[in-house]
């Protein structure tokens, strides 16, 4: 078991109020010392950046106190799930730095159980059939200021209930014909608790268990039970499960109480799930991105999904130590992105090897180094780790720099290259600007310079010659071509959808029949119209001739640029593929329209 301990840190997790809960817990052996918790993904989706917090959390409770964290798929709604979607959590969750070991588990390994715990509700008279419309359901269910009202089916005989459900499960009714509700009380103030559908007909295959079930159970139902049968200690969930508690509670007590289920039973706890800013954490939008191409896939550097967030070259530390900066809380709150891409910023500053990148490229003409000569300028791999030595780079006549390096007619301030003006080129040498070429209808297309042999950078007397601008470069013959993705945020808005100033909402209605999902974010709009259409560029760049041979997922510094990976898909031997991970420095609080 990987512990998640803060990047760089000697000191204990911060204290919180689920800490302060198991430690009470095992003051008093309410557990008999046991510590287990579990991460629950429903596979009809990849795992975003607010699973990552939650992942962190329950691992990371666990190892803390040496107890153990389940990984279990709530697999109970066939028509959303895939085994596609099962892998990638796994590998998320591994990536992540957590194991589960000999704990992985499935809701489907106890549908047999399931299925009779529900028959013993019906035979307790605590369950029956519903053969109302999904509509006249929802309108006998009242509303949160009014109380349910009885349906007609209510009072069926435990024997047609019992018979009923059985024709249910053999296949007898189409989709939608019945449902099976729990009897608890109509009249409660918590709409979760009036006759909650437990079950539903779903005439289609099952990717573990294939045609076995006609009828498959709601996650109301299926996640306390499953929590009880694991002997979960501490069933640590979202805010908007907290109107659901009574019913978690109600249905596993009930079992306790008829020898069906063993006690201590677990309990559940929820804190505040993450709202980042500048992108959104509904599966169901985020599928919405996918199935209509505004990305390239779940694993889209845009997305904020794990994968997505690897292949953008978010590394597994710079996760786990976002999630212990944001802590955890019981009040809902919006963590803006600049965060993440600081915890990003943190980790790549230390790790990240140095190297240049032209992305803009213009040439540069040194008008008296000799013909045909090449010599070697040395630049350190790390300017605060020496012990990873230095590396060559070869210095040549013509000379790619950066296009926004060269003004003709420069603005106030500005240092870098312009006619008459000097500047470094950095590990090198002083250069003066000569003249440029143009083309045909007056655009630049080559710089001049003349340098001064005498300023070579690490030679005694070379930084005696002051000038302002330092600017990088790269020997054109030397030079390698290669694509660089400059990725950006999902979106222009921080909250997107969502009218300025809104106050994030959370519903206290149930998830209905056809949806296990008990929450969504509001929206005041379309979320899709706060997309970033610069949210992806491509460019054509010159590298260091080392980087063709980059391993996959190497991250680097580009110096100026920000940190850079290699692709893990599209990169191939000799040819990769750079992904911009995150700039030097936010510029968003400065210019968030831009």
């Amino acid at each position: 078991m990987t512990v998640a301990l803060p990047h760089n840190s000697s000191q204990a997790p911060a204290s919180n109020f689920l800490r302060q809960i198991i430690a009470e817990d095992l003051r008093t052996n309410k557990y008999g010392g046991r510590v287990v918790t579990r991460f629950p993904p429903e596979p009809n989706g990849y795992l975003h950046i607010g699973h990552a917090k939650s992942i962190c959390l329950n691992f990371g409770l666990a190892a803390e106190n040496r107890g153990v964290c389940h990984l279990r798929f709530d697999d109970t709604n066939p028509v959303k799930e895939d085994l596609e979607y099962e892998e990638a959590i796994k590998a998320a969750v591994h990536w992540l730095g957590f194991d589960w070991g000999p704990h992985l588990y499935h809701a489907s390994d106890y549908f047999d159980r399931l299925y009779q715990f529900a028959r013993h509700f019906i035979k307790a008279g605590l369950a029956y059939v519903e053969s109302s419309t999904p509509d006249e359901m929802r309108r006998l269910r009242g509303t949160l200021t009014e109380p349910g009202y009885p349906s007609p089916y209510r009072d069926r005989s435990v024997e047609d209930n019992l018979d009923l459900f059985r024709r249910m499960k053999e296949g007898e009714f189409p989709d939608g014909a019945h449902v099976l509700r729990l009897k608890i009380d109509l009249a409660s103030p918590n709409i979760n608790m009036r006759d909650p559908a437990i079950y539903r007909i779903r005439h289609i295959s099952h990717h573990r268990t294939g045609d076995k079930w006609c009828v498959y159970p709601l996650y109301d139902y299926t996640h306390c039970i499953s929590d009880a049968i694991e002997r979960i200690t501490h069933s640590i969930c979202t805010l908007e499960f907290q109107d659901h508690r009574p019913l978690y509670d109600w249905v596993i007590e009930r079992l306790a109480e008829a020898g069906l289920l063993q006690r201590p039973l677990p309990q559940q706890y929820e804190f505040a799930r993450l709202n980042l800013t500048y992108t959104v954490m509904s599966k169901r939008k985020l599928l919405r991105i996918v199935d209509e191409d505004y990305v390239d896939g779940w694993d889209d550097p845009r997305m904020p999904t794990l994968a997505g967030l690897r292949r953008r070259g978010y590394t597994p530390e710079s996760i786990r130590l976002f999630a212990e900066r944001i802590g955890v809380s019981k009040s809902d709150s919006w963590i803006d992105m600049s965060v993440l891409e600081d915890c990003l910023r943190d980790i790549l500053n230390e790790s990240a090897e140095r190297r240049i990148a032209v992305l803009d490229p213009i040439k540069l003409i040194i008008d008296n180094y000799p013909e045909g000569r090449i010599e070697e300028c040395l630049a350190p791999n790390h300017p605060q780790k020496p012990e990873l030595g230095r590396r060559a780079l070869n210095f040549s006549k013509e000379l790619w720099i950066e296009r926004d390096d060269f003004e003709e007619q420069p603005p106030k301030g500005f240092f870098r290259l312009s006619p008459g003006a000097e500047v470094r080129l950095r590990y090198a040498f002083v250069v003066r600007c000569a003249g440029v070429d143009k083309d045909d209808v007056g655009n630049v297309v080559a710089v001049h310079c003349t340098y001064d042999e005498a300023t070579r950078s690490g030679t005694p007397g070379a930084e005696t010659r002051k000038v302002k601008g330092n600017i990088h470069w790269l020997s054109v013959p030397h030079a390698r071509r290669s694509e660089v993705r400059l990725y950006d945020r999902l979106f222009l808005a921080p909250q997107p959808g969502r009218a300025a100033g809104a106050v994030l909402a959370r519903s206290t209605m149930t998830a209905g029949v056809d949806d296990d999902v008990p929450f969504d974010e509001p929206a005041d709009r379309n979320f899709l119209d706060d997309l970033n259409p610069q949210g992806k560029r491509t460019v054509i760049a010159y590298v260091e001739p080392a980087l063709a041979e980059s391993a996959s997922e190497t991250r680097y510094q580009f110096e100026r640029h920000g940190y850079f990976v290699s692709d893990m898909r599209d990169s191939r031997p000799g040819a990769p593929v750079f992904n911009r991970a995150v700039t030097l420095r936010d510029s968003w609080g400065k210019n968030p329209a831009r």
